[in-house]
């Protein structure tokens, strides 16, 4: 069986998103260094709460609306920080809904023109473009907001403020590029082209890091804001493509190496293979990316690998040695302490274990309540929240310190799109070196004449162990089941009992894994920090659900 990763209780609701950045990869000196370093996250965010003034020890909902209203002057410039409708505007999703929130400014709209009092419709019909422009995908994806804002276009026109009707105009959103951080220009380099090969053996492991990281940055940067407010809504990927994609990226790699390594027919090619992606995860590790790097080092401890003991006998000692202080950088244990730590020193250009961040990200919002004990809005929680999210956002705006050729990247994403079953993927492992203790036993109580084959009657009575038959032996139909198709039998007898769960019994209990794993039933990467997913106690392997 496998490993298997546990999941959550679905919480509440954020909201927001965010303008796309740059577009390109290129080499490019960083900006002024991110808020990546804890303390400085901390310094960041009480600086924040200072320019909040006395709403940052929490307010009433209304208070935060009027406040953000009253933060435009009469000719619709910002008076005061936009720090409170940044806040806001991202964040408001986890107590109130984008279409509830407006609808509350519609009602103080319509009260304002009750009261006739121009300068206050004037400065809502500002707050509504600011977030129309800073925030227009919300109203590009959501059609309940979409439908009421048509609804106060309607109420504004049916007024004869024409002004009005302009500053809330969304023909705007209609005519903007808003997938425009979907699609990246890649910079080909001048390199005259070259022979390639699907094994990538005609690449350095620079070279392929280079191409990892670029494929790893691409998928990394499409994801927004919002994306990362409705996982907190979910608590999963769910029904969220971009973060979809960068988990499948992250499986897709792991898988791909196993399979590089599988590819090769002999323990010393197999070992070379080996070799290589450790020195690929090291130049990983010089290019800060850790999320690919986890990805690598996952494929390299799976068990179809690690199990493959003819192939671990040609990798040297140093090698070895490597893969351990690897394992250890990203080990689970104590919150994965090694991982923040080196994550916390690098400056500029990086790329974080995103199910770290997002297990991060779930358990601040768990931890703080949404509401004061006053009934006040807990605006700390807010503040918190966005603070986590823009310190992600702003990694995208540094680009990586390299260049891509357009063909390799073409070459290795079509790899990497490849799809294979966990169970083919062991059966391959399985073929390259066999676990040849059952099928050996067989062979010596029924091959008599040791030639290596037994007849279609003495298979018969092997496969009476067994309550039906599920694989069809002989192939060559000679009336002779070789020793290949015994052991091929016995594998396929493993992995249907165990789904079944025939004959082959499991007693699951929560386990902590303390270095990259992936469920052996699902093939996924066991995000979290402590107790990801379960392991049979007989069998050891882990199980997920």
């Amino acid at each position: 069986m496998g490993t298997l990763g546990k999941a959550r209780e679905a919480p509440r609701k954020p909201h927001g998103c965010r303008a796309a950045t740059k577009a390109r990869l290129e080499v490019k000196p960083a900006s002024s260094p991110l808020h990546s370093h804890p303390s400085l996250a901390q310094i960041t965010q009480f600086r924040m709460m200072v320019s909040l003034g006395h709403l940052a020890k929490g307010a009433s909902l209304d208070d935060l609306i009027d406040s953000c209203i009253q933060s435009f002057d009469a000719d619709g410039n910002l008076c005061r920080s936009n720090q409170l409708l940044q806040v806001m505007l991202t964040m408001h999703r986890i107590i109130i809904s984008s279409t509830e929130l407006l609808q509350k400014v519609i009602a103080l709209y319509k009260d304002a023109l009750a009261k006739n009092s121009p300068g206050l419709c004037l400065k809502i019909c500002y707050f509504v473009r600011y977030w129309i422009t800073e925030f227009w995908v919300m109203f590009k994806m959501d059609a309940s907001l979409t439908d009421t804002m048509e609804e106060f276009q309607e109420l504004v026109k049916a007024n004869g403020q024409e002004l009005h009707c302009r500053l809330i105009d969304t023909t705007q959103i209609n005519a903007r590029d808003w997938s425009r951080k979907l699609t990246q220009r890649i910079k080909s380099n001048t390199s005259k082209k070259r022979k390639v090969s699907l094994l990538f053996d005609h690449l350095e492991p620079e070279e392929l890091s280079e191409h990892l990281t670029y494929l790893e940055f691409k998928s990394f940067r499409r994801i927004s804001f919002s994306d990362y407010q409705n996982y907190l809504v979910n608590s999963c990927v769910k029904e969220n493509p971009t973060m979809e994609r960068s988990i499948a990226l992250c499986n897709g790699i792991s898988q791909w190496v196993q399979l590089m390594v599988l590819s090769r027919p002999t323990p010393q090619l197999r070992a070379e293979v080996f070799i290589k992606f450790i020195q690929v995860a090291q130049k990983l590790h010089q290019l800060q990316n850790f999320n690919t790097l986890m990805a690598v080092i996952g494929g390299l401890c799976h068990s179809s690998i690690s199990r493959l003991k003819e192939t671990s006998s040609h990798v040297p000692h140093e090698i070895n040695k490597v893969l351990g202080e690897m394992t250890e950088l990203l080990s689970s244990c104590r919150n994965y302490d090694n991982y923040r730590r080196a994550y916390g020193e690098c400056t500029q250009f990086k790329i974080p274990i995103l199910g770290v961040h997002l297990k991060d990200l779930i358990s601040l919002y768990e931890a703080m309540p949404d509401y004061l004990e006053d009934g006040k809005v807990n605006v700390h929680k807010l503040l918190a929240l966005y603070n986590h999210i823009n310190e992600l956002v702003q990694l995208q705006e540094v680009a990586p310190p390299l260049e891509a050729n357009k063909d390799l990247v073409h070459l290795l994403t079509l790899s990497l799109d490849l799809y294979y079953t966990e169970d083919e993927i062991y059966e391959l492992s399985y073929a390259r070196e066999p676990r040849n203790h059952r099928a050996p036993s067989v062979f010596k109580n029924y091959d008599h004449d040791q030639d290596g084959y037994i007849s279609q009657e003495e298979f018969e009575k092997i496969a009476a162990s067994f309550p039906f038959s599920f694989c069809v032996m002989d192939r060559d139909r000679e009336g002779l089941i070789s020793r290949d198709e015994i052991t091929a039998y016995f594998m396929r007898a493993s992995s249907i009992y165990s789904k079944l769960g025939l004959g082959f019994p499991h007693n699951f209990q929560e386990t902590t894994y303390l270095k990259p794993t992936f469920c052996d039933n699902c093939a996924g990467f066991l995000w979290g920090v402590i107790k990801q997913g379960y392991r049979c106690k007989g069998n050891k392997y882990p199980e997920s659900r």
